[in-house]
């Protein structure tokens, strides 16, 4: 068996078309099709990103996270650091700010469900042996305060209802 790439990747989302927004108005995948009110096909050239409306709703505050991480290529560490400028500026919330990785330039944001998006440039020779210029840190740990700030910012912004 020889895999040549990722057909395609697919995400439980609370709501579809917030996540519709993110991943196709703010970072430029485009809708190939939908099927039924539950599932939304977007394309980035021969890769799919697959959303489906999650039967139970995920939590900000869970412990148990449904993806670890995926990522997005760049071509070049000047287009990471565009594209977190870029990102800023659409309020998207930056869980790590670009740094030089074994692998390229990248930094990580979160999406509306709290799914950990990094976005990298790949060096022409592949994955880099260790260096001090080498930002080895997981962004793990800033999740946590992320995640926290997330919640809060939900919280606020449902209605109280009041008893009489």
């Amino acid at each position: 068996m020889k895999l040549t790439g990722i057909n395609q990747l697919t995400l439980r989302v609370n709501d579809l078309r917030l996540a519709e927004e993110f991943y196709g108005g703010i970072l430029g995948l485009r809708l190939d099709h939908r099927v039924g009110a539950n599932i939304s096909y977007l394309r980035l050239n021969s890769d799919m990103l697959v959303l489906v409306k999650a039967e139970t709703p995920g939590s900000l505050q869970a412990r148990d996270i449904r993806v670890d991480h995926f990522g997005f290529r760049l071509s070049s560490d000047e287009e990471v650091d565009a594209a977190v400028h870029y990102l800023e500026e659409r309020g998207v919330h930056i869980v790590t700010r670009p740094a030089h990785r074994r692998e390229g330039r990248a930094f990580f944001v979160m999406d509306p469900d709290g799914n950990l998006v990094e976005f990298y440039s790949m060096h022409d020779t592949g994955i880099q042996n260790d260096s001090l210029a080498i930002d080895l840190t997981s962004p793990h740990p800033q999740t946590i305060s992320t995640r926290k700030k997330m919640v809060e910012d939900v919280e606020s912004k449902k209605t109280r209802r009041s008893r009489k």
